[in-house]
């Protein structure tokens, strides 16, 4: 029985594709496309999103603060439609300074950032969701340490915002070694990939594992089977950290997914 997340918010780890190729109908994608709008489907619509992307470090936890954060376009040699993608989605000041207070009262020092706009971990999988671009979003960097504790910490602190309706939004990629998305698929590859895949939905769903050993695992992930294939360096896999120190507790329903012909999955918490 899964015990509600504290102060309702909703929390979504996604596997975030390739760049800007998930809207510019790249068939490699579908299957992630198709399973946003269908998480869009399963919850209700957010008053708020705060995103937490894989493609943000700073030395310390950092808030977007901006009223009107502009897009970076944080790729590199894709056809030049990639580069007029727009998302006007507003800012959030009240809530990025919420957010820096639960932070520093839990002993998390933070800071806010009122120049830096939204990276694609943020404007792309919600252009999918929620095209409207009507929902105030903030974003929340990573630690550039990229200790799993850490970011398990920041989640729990995060836990105590007390926003209603608010999407806690993990961005990143359960798998992310970008060499292996440009070479012949084999069957060592793909067991290497299936492997971690298979530890990572059990790690998150598996609701006969207590808490204690959850955070173990999540904390040593670097000891699941082939994780260092997988995830070669871990900042795409920590935005799932923060989610589970979020909800401290199984998600309540994942997907398994195929994208750029590699398995990835995603976890939902409501």
């Amino acid at each position: 029985m899964n015990i509600p997340i504290p102060n309702g918010h909703k929390v979504l780890f996604l596997s975030h594709g390739g760049g800007p190729l998930p809207i510019l109908g790249d068939a490699g994608h579908k299957e992630m496309v198709d399973n946003l709008k269908l998480i869009t489907a399963k919850i209700e619509k957010p008053t708020a999103i705060l995103v937490i992307s894989a493609h943000w470090e700073e030395n310390l936890p950092t808030i977007i603060h901006g009223a009107r954060p502009s897009l970076i376009y944080d790729y590199y040699g894709f056809p030049e439609q990639a580069y007029r993608i727009q998302y006007p989605a507003p800012g959030e000041p009240g809530l990025a300074q919420e957010v820096f207070s639960v932070l520093n009262d839990n002993g998390v020092e933070a800071r806010l950032e009122d120049q830096r706009g939204f990276d694609h971990g943020l404007y792309i999988p919600l252009k999918i969701m929620y095209p409207e671009a009507d929902i105030p979003c903030i974003q929340l960097s990573l630690v550039d340490s990229l200790d799993p504790q850490v970011h398990i910490n920041m989640g729990e602190a995060l836990s105590q915002l007390k926003r209603e309706g608010l999407l806690i939004l993990g961005s990143g990629f359960s798998f992310h070694n970008m060499r292996a998305f440009f070479e012949r698929d084999s069957n060592e590859s793909k067991t290497k990939n299936e492997s971690f895949e298979k530890w990572l939905i059990d790690t998150c769903s598996n609701q006969a594992i207590d808490e204690v050993e959850r955070i173990h695992r999540l904390v040593n992930w670097e000891n699941a089977p082939y994780a260092r294939y997988c995830h070669p360096r871990e900042e795409h896999l920590l935005p799932l950290h923060v989610c589970y120190g979020v909800a401290k507790r199984a998600c309540s329903e994942f997907f398994e997914l195929n994208i750029l012909n590699k398995k990835a999955s995603v976890y939902l918490w409501c």
